[in-house]
């Protein structure tokens, strides 16, 4: 008998009077000790459809159809089953770990939340299960990191603390919900590994929704197409990626990123360069917050971009990369020169920086975070032309209009807001609004990594397009090293905020010389 069956399942939202087929008719199973990989682009169904075996929807969703968990019926079941089983038989992780961690909690009490409850654990017993949880995950020095909250954990780490949440009671399926999105390919194989081993100890099932058709080769037994709300094809693993039946699937194994970019101008001019750079965090405690120690993300950072230029930044997570990125920015404080346009800036003031703020954009790994829900997308766009007074509000329309053509999305969609779009137009969105401003120089931290293979694909060529019409300046950071490779000319490799090699993309990918980049590449492409 198969642990979970879901048969002619179909997913209804109701708004303003309407209803929107999320998911129709789709039908698959999951048996005990089984991966079952679920893959397709954005809006695809995927995640509606692993929220609807425990009655996760929100209520504007109406499910029908069959959810068999252990032959027990899961649509319409009574709050008390459901209760019984969500976290502790089926357990979750999701893609988005800071939206699903509570920031007034330390990790500490939030894995010990769900070990009190389930479990009964208390005292030294609870702690000590946190730590070997922790320690798991590959979360470095896990005692140090019980009092610490979610935001002073790196995206990877946080989700790391997700995955160890999800695993704490033992569950018999485990639903994971894009959980690798946010890690580096290092620690991406070893999460896998640690999956499956699991799986071989404990007889563990695997429901895994990803738009990685990578990570799908290498866990899945079985894999389960979706588009548009319907299975398009389901089938063993190797029988999909050998010889895919549908055109969709066919289409989604043939989206690679690939190419290179346009050679930059001999005499391009320098836009930004930094000399032995350094962010050290102070770590506090106590009552009077004495500084006991520091977290050193970046020692001693020396790099350079000109304009038409990407340059790559690659390392695991918690190596420095964003830090590095905020400093250069003038996010965060750090020390020592940080040159923009021929003018040291890290002794500028707020109020000297904001001239140059309209050169220097961001382009942020999460779009839905960083776009303001109670903003319509002309607000959000034209919010930085308002700032630095860029045209009378008259034109703020037309400006906007134009940029929208200019990153494929269409201009009668800027009254609309952030949560009416897909994954891929939230970012083009995120893009358009660092891209108003005609900056020359842009970070882009992680733009691709949430984004489905097709869609992926396209943010590139269209990151391509920018820089060669507007000669562009590029601070590339990525976990992806294929979009690294067909983005960059010059690439910096960091681990625990040093830098341990930098040059030329090619000479990099070709020749790694440090035995850290070596690993780091074979992890990435085998």
């Amino acid at each position: 008998m198969s642990l979970l069956e879901i048969r002619g399942l179909s997913v209804d939202f109701h708004q303003d009077g309407r209803a929107i087929s999320a998911v129709r008719n789709a039908s698959f199973h999951i048996g005990t000790g089984e991966t079952v990989a679920v893959v397709g682009e954005s809006g695809s169904g995927k995640s509606v459809t692993a929220l609807a075996t425990v009655d996760l929807l929100p209520e504007s969703a109406v499910a029908r159809g069959s959810v068999l968990y252990r032959g027990e019926e899961m649509i319409g079941a009574p709050e008390e089953s459901l209760q019984r089983i969500r976290g502790n038989d089926i357990s979750f992780i999701f893609q988005e770990p800071m939206t699903s961690l509570n920031p007034l909690h330390t990790i500490e009490k939030q894995l010990g939340e769900s070990l009190s409850v389930h479990q009964g654990l208390r005292g030294t017993p609870l702690q000590d299960r946190i730590v070997e949880l922790l320690e798991k995950v590959g979360i470095p020095d896990p005692v140090m990191r019980l009092k610490s909250y979610p935001h002073q954990l790196s995206g990877g780490q946080r989700q790391r603390v997700m995955i160890a949440m999800a695993l704490a009671n033992e569950p018999q399926l485990l639903i994971a919900d894009e959980p690798t999105t946010a890690l580096d390919v290092t620690i991406e194989a070893q999460i896998l590994e640690l999956l499956a081993d699991l799986q071989r100890s404990e007889g563990l099932s695997l429901l895994f929704i990803t738009h990685d058709l990578g990570v799908v080769r290498k866990i899945a037994d079985r894999v389960v197409v979706m588009r548009q709300g319907e299975v398009v094809e389901t089938g063993p693993c190797a029988q999909i990626f050998d010889a895919p039946g549908h055109a969709y699937t066919k289409m989604l194994l043939d989206a690679e990123t690939i190419g290179a970019p346009a050679p930059v101008a001999q005499d391009a001019p320098e836009l930004l360069c930094t000399d032995q750079l350094r962010v050290w965090f102070p770590i506090q405690r106590g009552i009077l917050r004495r500084t006991v120690g520091h977290v050193k993300a970046v020692n001693a950072a020396s790099l350079s971009v000109r304009a038409g230029e990407t340059l790559g930044v690659v390392g695991e997570s918690g190596s420095g990369k964003t830090s590095l990125a905020l400093a250069v920015m003038r996010l965060i404080a750090s020390k020592n020169r940080i040159s923009f346009l021929g003018q040291d800036i890290n002794g500028l003031n707020r109020r000297q920086m904001r001239p140059l703020r309209s050169d220097m954009q961001i382009v942020f790994q999460d779009p839905f975070g960083s776009l303001s829900p109670r903003m319509s997308v002309m607000e959000i766009i034209s919010e930085g032309l308002e700032i630095h007074s860029r045209t009378t509000r008259g034109h703020h329309r037309e400006a906007v209009a134009s940029m929208l053509r200019e990153v494929g999305l269409d201009p009668d969609t800027m009254d609309r807001y952030p949560h009416e779009f897909s994954g891929g137009q939230r970012q083009r969105i995120a893009i358009a609004r660092a891209m108003i401003l005609r900056p020359k120089f842009v970070v882009l931290d992680e733009p691709t990594s949430a984004l489905d293979r097709t869609v992926q694909v396209q943010i590139v060529d269209l990151l391509r397009d920018l820089q060669q019409k507007y000669q562009l300046g590029y601070l590339f950071i990525s976990h992806d090293l294929k979009v690294v490779r067909a983005l960059s000319h010059r690439m910096l490799v960091m681990k625990d905020g040093d830098i341990l090699e930098h040059g030329t993309a090619q000479d990099i990918f070709e020749c790694p010389q440090h035995p850290y980049t070596q690993r780091l590449l074979a992890a990435a492409l085998g």
